[in-house]
């Protein structure tokens, strides 16, 4: 009979999500997520496989939450074109500094896995499309109440805004202090 595991592997997941976004997936060795979630790597290997499959479900985990976030942004109070602002304004609050200086998880991996990773590509894609379809709700409540002009197609806005959430969640990785982005949020707005 096995030994029972000593620790929650959904933790575990959380725990690794943050590892392997402070350094990306290549800088981050089985040895460093062992040490990080407080276990021995032949239970890191016999919960997950191995470091690729345990960066997948990190990976998922933190997709959902920015889509999750997203939503929940986008659902809030106020008029839709207030709160797709409210969504962009995010990316330049200073009390999210530190973590927008990680960057996104998705657009780091997308940029360090892209061209060599499916996995991986598929699932930062999945994220991205699930984005934009939350952008495109939005954008069509707008259209509805007529606070977005309907003459635009719902589905290039939402495209247009993912990619400007997407420039975005870049140029805070650099310690931009916000007014630049400030600056996008506002001048994406008018052109909705």
């Amino acid at each position: 009979m096995g030994r029972p595991k000593q620790f929650d592997p959904d933790t575990a997941v959380t725990q690794a999500m943050d590892v392997f976004w402070s350094h990306g997936y290549g800088a981050t060795t089985p040895a460093e997520l062992a040490d990080a979630l407080g276990i021995g790597k032949g239970s890191l290997y016999n919960t997950f496989e191995n470091k690729h499959a345990l960066f997948e479900q990190a990976l998922r985990r933190y997709g959902d939450q920015r889509v999750a976030g997203l939503t929940e942004a986008l659902r809030g109070p106020g008029s839709a074109k207030a709160r797709i602002g409210a969504a962009l304004e995010r990316l330049a609050m200073p009390e999210h500094a530190r973590l927008l200086r990680r960057g996104c998880f998705a657009v780091n991996t997308a940029s360090e896995l892209g061209a060599h990773d499916s996995a991986a590509t598929a699932i930062v894609r999945g994220v991205f499309d699930r984005m934009e379809r939350a952008l495109q709700s939005a954008v069509e409540d707008g259209q509805r109440s007529g606070e977005i002009d309907a003459g635009h197609d719902a589905c290039e806005l939402a495209s247009m805004l993912l990619t400007t959430i997407i420039g975005m969640s870049v140029i805070a990785k650099t310690g931009d202090r916000g007014e630049r982005l400030r600056r996008v949020a506002r001048v994406v707005l008018t052109m909705l």
